[in-house]
């Protein structure tokens, strides 16, 4: 070891020991934003839905509410402005949190000395516990991952925590397990397991992030005051917020468009076709393309079993919307790979047919 390394080495703790008022300060502002995210609008929101119970009602092809009524017998180009408008106004609050929370997290996790460890299965462990109380959708979470990428964590921390931020969540565990008889409640378990500690431990070995990939570099301050570490991180908070924004945002109209375009385009009537092999696989393709918020895959799921929807088609759609979207690909073939993106939406599609299939069997 070199003297210039040693001496580093030497150093490295009490530099970092030196940043604890501006790591402090990233602390309060991760827990101020989510604290007003949670309080205000998420957790009453999903209790809301939780406590309707077999009541639940989806006003839009995408979205709970519609701010614009949407006909069939429209033209489709307006169908999808007004779709892509209702699913704008939709998460609005939750992609503002998404964005906001996101840079947080990228400036707090800066000034820490690790953030990964050796071992896949644990990084996907510590990625799904990170992402379960977040509340927030397969989309809305999209930019807090690509905050968490930038900061150095792991590839499968990442995946994880994007799986697990709009499924594990325990009101929405809760309604599934209540809406739907326990074989199909653990099926759409055991496809959100398999992704986290299957599938995203997998891909992180072969996508492992490098320290040129690191946008957000360790960062060892030197001794500083209360008011020079306050300046320090909203300076740091302020690029880190640039850096997800100016992906995050284009892509989001981007999602808002190709998912209305796409269930606009869905025939109404295939639910109701005969089961076939090939017709699992379209509802898994397109629920796994769909950006639609959070619970919405239970309430839509739900909704179908009721109406009389073959059971592999409701189990298809219960395991593949809402734990990914176009958002969710886009911003992770950005973000991290393009490969890695496309193989992730295979595998969820891939894992609802499997379940769909079951489910025939089963049934």
């Amino acid at each position: 070891m070199s003297t210039a390394t040693t001496a580093a080495s030497a150093t490295m703790p009490t530099a970092v020991f030196a940043g604890w008022r501006k790591r402090l300060i990233a602390i309060a502002l991760m827990l101020g934003i989510a604290s007003f995210f949670w309080i205000d609008s998420r957790y009453p929101a999903l209790l809301r839905k939780y406590n309707s119970g077999t009541h639940v009602k989806a006003a839009g092809a995408i979205t709970f509410d519609a701010l614009y009524p949407v006909d069939r017998s429209m033209p489709l180009t307006q169908r999808v402005a007004r779709t892509s408008v209702n699913w704008l106004a939709a998460n609005k609050i939750g992609m503002t949190f998404g964005f906001f929370f996101g840079a947080a997290a990228l400036t707090f996790l800066a000034t820490l000395r690790q953030r990964r460890t050796r071992f896949a299965h644990l990084n996907a462990l510590i990625g799904a516990v990170a992402g379960m109380p977040l509340g927030v959708c397969a989309n809305c979470v999209a930019p807090i991952g690509r905050g968490l990428y930038a900061s150095g964590m792991s590839t499968e921390s990442v995946l994880a925590a994007m799986f697990s931020s709009p499924t594990l969540n325990v009101i929405v565990l809760a309604m599934t397990f209540e809406l739907f008889p326990l074989p199909i409640a653990l099926l759409k378990l055991a496809t959100t397991l398999l992704l986290i500690f299957v599938l995203a431990p997998l891909v992180g070995a072969r996508y492992r992030t490098s320290d040129t990939e690191i946008a957000c570099p360790i960062d060892l301050p030197v001794s500083e005051t209360w008011t020079q570490a306050l300046l320090s991180a909203l300076k740091s908070y302020a690029k880190n917020f640039w850096y997800i924004a100016r992906v995050g945002i284009p892509l989001m109209l981007l999602a808002a468009v190709l998912g209305a375009f796409a269930v606009e385009l869905a025939p109404p009537q295939a639910l109701s076709a005969p089961v076939t092999l090939l017709g699992i696989a379209l509802v898994c393709l397109i629920g796994a393309f769909l950006p639609v918020p959070m619970a919405f895959d239970v309430v839509i799921a739900y909704l179908a079993m009721t109406r009389g929807v073959p059971l592999p088609y409701v189990v298809a759609i219960l395991c593949t919307l809402g734990i990914y979207s176009v958002y969710s690909f886009s911003i992770i073939g950005k973000t991290i790979s393009w490969k890695l993106a496309a193989a992730t939406y295979a595998a969820v599609a891939f894992l609802g047919l499997a379940a769909g299939m079951a489910a025939r069997l089963l049934h």
